[in-house]
């Protein structure tokens, strides 16, 4: 499991988490909802490790993540992360994309790669792509290869920052398509969303974030139809 103690994060003057605590149990798919600017996507990094904290603790499996000695590169083979930007290589075909990463950091042997590529490329619908460059993809579909590339490592864990902010309407969809398939597969997900149809189908768990902290937390029966909290009914007016 993941779990989250009491973390706060700075920058500078500014504390964008504020004493958060959050566990996340296996093969549990929780979305994190919240305005722009509340700490959400911070939080992502912080669980990945990839932005320190200034004080609590984030254990993945028993694993600290911020402790001095542990491995954040190892760890991190086992918590994938896509970005709302896509980050694919723009010099490197679909097939090559999806295949590096098990090849330099996992060490498997070229066709164990290509292999394990095709699987996860399968996976999201993207065969008739494997020769195609990301130039020669639509946004969906370059979403779809980095959803690719994160499961080629094998990850127990996903976290999904707003993968879907910078897509047109109409490729929704399809990216979201790929997130129900791993939700049914068991894979356990948090994921930053701005999609509340879509957190109401899928999660187990809303987490509202406001000014850097839990506002309110449950099921999305709950959260979404039926806040308890005043914050929470405001930001729901706005955004359904």
């Amino acid at each position: 499991m993941i779990e989250i103690q009491d973390v706060r994060k700075s920058f500078d003057t500014l504390e964008v988490l504020r004493g958060i605590d959050l566990t996340v149990e296996k093969g549990e798919v929780v979305c994190i909802i919240g305005a722009s600017g509340s700490g959400k996507s911070t939080l992502l990094l912080c669980i990945n490790g990839l932005e320190p904290i200034q004080s609590g603790r984030i254990t993945v499996d028993g694993t600290d993540v911020h402790a001095r000695g542990t491995d954040i590169n190892r760890l991190r083979q086992r918590i994938g992360i896509v970005f709302q930007q896509f980050n694919v290589f723009p010099h490197l075909t679909v097939l090559e994309n999806v295949a590096l990463a098990p090849r330099i950091v996992l060490g498997n042997s070229r066709a164990e790669a290509v292999d394990k590529a095709k699987t996860q490329i399968a996976h999201v619908d993207l065969t008739d792509k494997l020769d195609a460059y990301p130039a020669q993809l639509s946004g969906g579909q370059q979403q779809r290869l980095a959803i690719a590339r994160a499961l080629a490592m094998g990850p127990s864990y996903m976290l999904f920052d707003e993968i879907t902010s910078a897509l047109d309407p109409e490729l929704v969809g399809e990216v979201l398509d790929a997130l129900r398939m791993l939700r049914g597969e068991g894979m356990t997900m948090v994921a930053v969303t701005h999609e509340i149809p879509f957190a109401r189908e899928v999660a187990n768990r809303i987490v509202f974030i406001d000014e850097g902290r839990i506002c309110e937390m449950g099921p999305p029966a709950q959260v979404i139809d039926d806040p308890q909290e005043e914050r929470t009914r405001q930001f729901l007016s706005k955004v359904l």
